[in-house]
């Protein structure tokens, strides 16, 4: 059964829906070059949706052929692509002044992945196994890079004088756009070459003869670049009447980088949640900080090049109450970590984290 399978072709639905995605995604940016009428939205946004799940299922599919831990690295790569696309379309949207979105969707990225979707993968294997074992060298090493990216690209601008406010001066921004693409080759070799055992998942050993094939590795490295390119189109569609909506509603304008950080992680975290049910916590822990360190180590260089490029200020220190949350769930996130092994209550405690994030981000 398992050899018939290798060369079924790849689900219909996935070959579909990144065709028809882009097929009116061209059409919308056609037709309608401004916001896309009310009628239209609920459309585009299924359409994102699948093609979303789409790009995620190809990236899957080509990380099985490759083997562990590059499923987890693709992955992340594909999730940022679009995450950046997204961030990079609304900054190109708009209008002179400092811009707030991409700070805020990085931030989002990071509460999301930190707290809901590591204590959701934490709470359900905990109910489902007792407890689950990691390698925690992987684990702490990953949130040592997070932690120092993200305090230098979110707190520390708030307390330089070059430049008042909370951004940085083009020396200073250059400096750490650098540092985070640097630290972040870094892991990734460490990740992949030098280290590679502290991220492996020796229960993955047990699924290596049902590699999908050749056929659907092909017809994976084909359709993800499509998927990617209808997200990007759809959602950049999409932005305004985003926006529209959450300042029709009265909610910060901070919420718009929420629902773009929950928009490209729902798959990763549907993926991470999926190997956490498996009893494959440490594929799913690689999956979860990956992208997170994938979302701000990569964002961040390339908002700071558009930045520099368009000569429009950046803004990146966050307020003071979203300091003590990302410092907050740093600090939880080293102590569920760092001893290897998990539990119920150490998912709890991340969600009642994840839930204040929600709280502050619709009533600050």
């Amino acid at each position: 059964m398992i050899a018939a399978q290798k060369h079924l072709p790849a689900p219909l639905w996935s070959a579909l829906v990144p065709i028809i995605s882009l097929a009116v995604a061209a059409a919308l940016i056609v037709l309608w070059p401004g916001s896309v009428p009310g009628l239209l939205v609920p459309v585009a946004t299924i359409l994102l949706f699948a093609s979303v799940l789409a790009a995620v299922h190809h990236a899957e599919t080509i990380a099985h052929q490759l083997g562990d831990p590059y499923g987890a690295i693709i992955l992340a790569l594909a999730v940022t692509v679009i995450e950046v696309a997204l961030i990079v379309s609304v900054l190109l949207a708009a209008p002179a002044g400092t811009s707030e979105i991409a700070r805020d969707t990085v931030f989002a990225a990071i509460m999301i992945v930190l707290n809901g979707i590591v204590g959701l993968c934490l709470l359900v294997g905990g109910l489902r196994f007792h407890e689950q074992e990691f390698i925690a060298r992987g684990a702490v090493g990953a949130l040592g890079v997070l932690a120092t990216v993200a305090v230098l690209s979110l707190v520390l601008p708030n307390y330089t004088v070059a430049v008042p406010g909370p951004i940085y001066a083009t020396p200073q921004l250059v400096f750490v756009a650098t540092v985070s693409f640097a630290l972040y080759a870094l892991f990734l070799f460490v990740q992949m070459v030098r280290h590679r055992g502290d991220f492996s998942d020796p229960r993955l050993e047990d699924l290596a003869d049902q590699k999908p094939g050749r056929q659907k590795m092909v017809t994976a490295l084909i359709l993800l670049p499509i998927a990617l390119v209808s997200v990007v189109l759809l959602a950049e569609t999409l932005a305004p009447s985003v926006e529209n909506a959450v300042s029709r509603a009265g909610l910060p304008a901070a919420l718009v980088g929420v629902v773009i950080a929950m928009t490209v992680l729902l798959p990763e975290g549907m993926a991470a949640l999926r190997a956490a049910r498996a009893n494959r916590i440490q594929s799913s822990l690689n999956m979860a900080l990956g992208s997170a360190m994938a979302s701000i180590c990569l964002t961040i260089p390339t908002v700071a090049i558009l930045s520099i490029a368009m000569g429009q200020p950046l803004t990146l220190g966050l307020e003071p109450e979203h300091i003590v949350l990302l410092l907050l769930s740093l600090f939880v996130a080293t102590l569920s970590l760092a001893m290897g092994r998990t539990t119920i209550l150490q998912g709890g405690i991340h969600l009642v984290i994840f839930g204040a994030f929600l709280t502050l981000a619709a009533m600050p």
